[in-house]
């Protein structure tokens, strides 16, 4: 069964840091590239931060180059998303995708206070 499930979100004081992570099962996850996106209230969804199948490819959105840092361990079948320096804008429901399919998990709620 192919699965995604992310853990790590929570209420976090403006400056604080959290750690997501995503865990892959039911495919090959060392064979596809990855993304993280967030969508808040009322916004549009936001392509975070994606990296390529060997880790060795990243990009960041704009708003959260800097701070934000994605990697990957291809042995647990895991992503995961370092969050530094968090602002209020980015609370939001978190979650991770498979590049390139309809493949995602149901999200994990960070929100970061003022």
């Amino acid at each position: 069964q192919l699965q995604l499930v992310e853990s790590g979100g929570g209420l976090v004081q403006s400056g604080g840091s959290l750690r997501l992570s995503c865990a892959a099962s039911g495919f090959t996850f060392s064979g596809y590239a990855m993304s993280w996106y967030r969508q808040a209230p009322g916004k549009e969804r936001e392509l975070v931060a994606r990296i390529s199948f060997g880790g060795v490819s990243l990009y960041y959105a704009d708003s959260v180059k800097g701070r934000f840092t994605i990697s990957r361990d291809n042995a647990k079948n895991t992503l995961y998303l370092q969050m530094d320096s968090l602002k209020p804008e980015d609370t939001a429901l978190y979650y991770c995708a498979r590049v390139a399919s309809s493949l995602r998990g149901q999200g994990t709620q960070v929100t970061v206070s003022s």
